[in-house]
């Protein structure tokens, strides 16, 4: 199994529209794709003070190939769509883990 994690800190402002955002927009977007088989939103307890909020979106691939089909096809426009709606009010960082 793949899990291709997103980690966004969004600023406390936007915190709730950014959250519903993603939720009714971003996700479902990713998921009709066809091809994350599941998919967890978490949001990190342990906070450094810094204005933001952290969340993580996992996403379940059953292979490698999967995922790279994605980003190859749809990863771009998704974070764009991201970029343009919130702009500099986030950071984000992507990585992509195996389960052993």
């Amino acid at each position: 199994m793949i899990l291709y994690n997103l980690t966004i800190n969004i600023d406390k402002t936007v915190e709730r529209e950014w959250l519903h955002w993603m939720k009714a927009e971003h996700v479902p977007a990713v998921m009709a794709t066809g091809l994350p088989l599941s998919h967890k939103i978490l949001h990190l307890l342990t906070e450094v003070d810094n204005n933001g909020a952290t969340y993580t979106f996992q996403y379940s691939f059953r292979i490698k190939l999967d995922f790279y089909r994605f980003q190859k096809y749809h990863g771009d426009e998704l974070m764009d769509k991201i970029q343009e709606r919130f702009g500099n009010q986030y950071v984000s960082f992507q990585s992509l883990l195996e389960e052993v």
